[in-house]
């Protein structure tokens, strides 16, 4: 899909999130990336053969726990 002359990332790529930016609307929650991914404001991924990537958002700072 990627036109780029340096190609993006595929969307089987680890990573895919880095691919250029194609149509984005923040209004809806996501965005369309070249390599066919669809990226949703919560970080979940929706990728061209239909596979789901749940959200992966890191834990806040304040609820990191540590090891005593």
């Amino acid at each position: 899909m990627c036109q780029h002359q340096t190609p993006c990332p595929s969307a089987e790529s680890a990573d895919r999130e880095s691919a250029c930016l194609v149509a984005h609307h923040p209004e809806q929650g996501w965005s369309l990336l070249c390599n066919g991914v669809v990226l949703f404001e919560d970080t979940g991924e929706l990728l061209p053969d239909g596979r789901i990537i749940a959200p992966h958002r890191p834990l806040a700072s304040s609820q990191v726990m540590t090891a005593a």
